[in-house]
């Protein structure tokens, strides 16, 4: 589509919008089990407000925008109280998880290259974050990964003391791991890392928020913030579960001066003098507003309510999961982030059938011990479709048993056995069509039903994997 020669009416343009999302995935309704965060119609009405308030501001220069400073340092000061940290506690409002991560990454680097390690490592158990990966490779920092108990999910301390070493820079634990639900023994590690004078980081971003609320309610929470020794920084997003507008995160550190090793600044050039606190310059200041919006207007109890309705709709489902027998799940999930395996039933197969009910899960591919799994994540909105959930899940597992699928078949089977990363470009599209897809137009080439791709998908090495979804964004993203 090319930009019309002349501009369309309020209404065409409107209508044109309408007309393209019609197939994305529904925020409202509570029948996602991933990727939306939706406290209501009134929490939505607030931040709305104040992202048009402030969304011709540019965070670029808080010197020319002064309430941006203020906002940021509100926020800054709520988080701090929130993870227990004292005065000497900073921080940094970014644009997401992923950047908190990788900023935390790079002030890792910073330091250690401070100490004169020039080959840095990041000890990263096979559980963290795609997002830390991503800061090592941006970041030019060895990953070293750390092997999890298989029954719990949680950090191999032997394993990860045995890994380090002289040029380890960073240590990373979870509160809580988006796979399975579970907390690291941030204790335990904490305790390592200010024996060994090094940092580590708690990934809080999907459970920093929500999980002291939960220790509030009676839930057994060990301790993962700022009270524990040797704790150097946490990220924590405010776009899940407090709710705020896409692109609201935090980074915290225990003190300034390591902050500083996140920040960049030059003054090397013609122009105006650059110093950023993120990886972003200009940014838009519309999510640092609705973050500060929704957290005042919700305050401590109204998150407390919501907190016990996240409560209440994970224990229900934990009882319903762990009722049926061909059903598991992975580890002891400490909030609303469940993965559900089997031993009897197509997992693949059981996804696309719950989707055929309207149900969105995330399948997940097994890694590192741990198995191929139904990934659900839990949300205000989801509290109320626990019940008529679990009766189509019961219904789904004895229909996936009573008629499974036939696997990928045996030439399937052997050309991705024989697949590599240099051989994916040439071969995407006879894959895809392999599995059912069909190459169509606006990025319709993949199968409705997903199983067989993502069986497929299952056998392939980690390289290979990467190889083929960096092909399928590049034919995704076309103009």
């Amino acid at each position: 589509m090319a930009m019309p020669q002349q501009g369309m009416s309020t209404d065409e343009v409107f209508a044109r919008l309408d007309e393209y999302r019609q197939d994305d995935l529904p925020v409202k309704g509570g029948r996602a089990w991933g990727f939306v965060y939706d406290a209501g119609p009134e929490v939505d009405a607030v931040k709305q407000r104040a992202v048009v308030t402030y969304l011709g501001k540019n965070g670029l220069d808080p010197t020319v925008f002064p309430s941006l400073e203020r906002l940021e340092n509100d926020i800054l000061a709520i988080a701090r109280d929130h993870l227990n940290g004292g005065e000497e506690v900073v921080g940094t409002f970014t644009s997401g998880g992923t950047e908190s991560c990788m900023l935390a990454v790079k002030a890792a680097r910073e330091r250690g290259r401070a100490k004169g390690i020039e080959e840095p490592e990041l000890l990263l158990p096979v559980t963290a974050h795609a997002a830390f990966h991503k800061g090592a490779r941006y970041f030019g920092v060895k990953v070293v990964p750390v092997a999890v108990d298989p029954e719990s999910f949680m950090v191999d301390l032997a394993d990860l003391e045995a890994k380090l070493g002289p040029s380890t820079v960073l240590m990373v634990g979870s509160a809580a791991g988006y796979a399975h639900g579970v907390i690291d023994p941030i204790e335990a590690m904490g305790k390592l890392a200010k024996e060994r004078d090094v940092l580590l980081h708690v990934d809080g971003c999907i459970g920093a928020w929500l999980l002291p609320f939960l220790a509030e309610l009676g839930e057994d929470i060990p301790p993962f913030d700022f009270r524990v020794p040797g704790v150097t920084s946490i990220s924590m997003d405010l776009h899940k579960y407090a709710y705020a507008p896409k692109g609201s995160s935090v980074l915290l550190f225990r003190d300034a001066e390591l902050r500083r090793h996140s920040y960049f600044a030059c003054a090397g050039w013609t122009g105006y003098s650059v110093v950023n606190t993120t990886m972003q310059s200009t940014k838009s200041a519309a999510p640092l507003a609705g973050a500060w919006a929704v957290l005042h207007y919700l305050g401590h109890e109204g998150y407390r309510k919501l907190a016990a309705s996240i409560r209440d709709a994970t224990r229900a489902l934990l009882e319903g999961i762990e009722a049926q027998e061909d059903l598991r799940i992975l580890g002891a999930p400490k909030m609303g982030l469940i993965a559900i395996a089997s031993d009897t039933v197509e997992v693949f197969q059981l996804c696309d059938a719950l989707a055929a009910r309207g149900w969105y899960v995330q399948p997940q591919l097994a890694y590192g011990g741990s198995p191929k799994n139904v990934h659900l994540m839990v949300e205000p909105a989801n509290a109320r479709m626990a019940e008529p959930f679990l009766a189509d899940l019961a219904e789904c597992v004895r229909e996936v048993k009573a008629s499974p699928a036939e696997g990928p078949n045996e030439m399937l089977v052997q050309a991705a056995k024989m697949l590599t990363p240099e051989m994916v470009e040439q071969r995407f599209d006879e894959l895809i069509a392999m599995v059912g897809g069909g190459g169509g137009e606006e990025g319709g080439m993949l199968p409705k039903e997903r199983a067989g791709l993502n069986a497929v998908i299952d056998m392939l090495s980690t390289e290979t994997k990467e190889a083929l979804l960096k092909e399928f964004m590049s034919k995704l993203y076309r103009a």
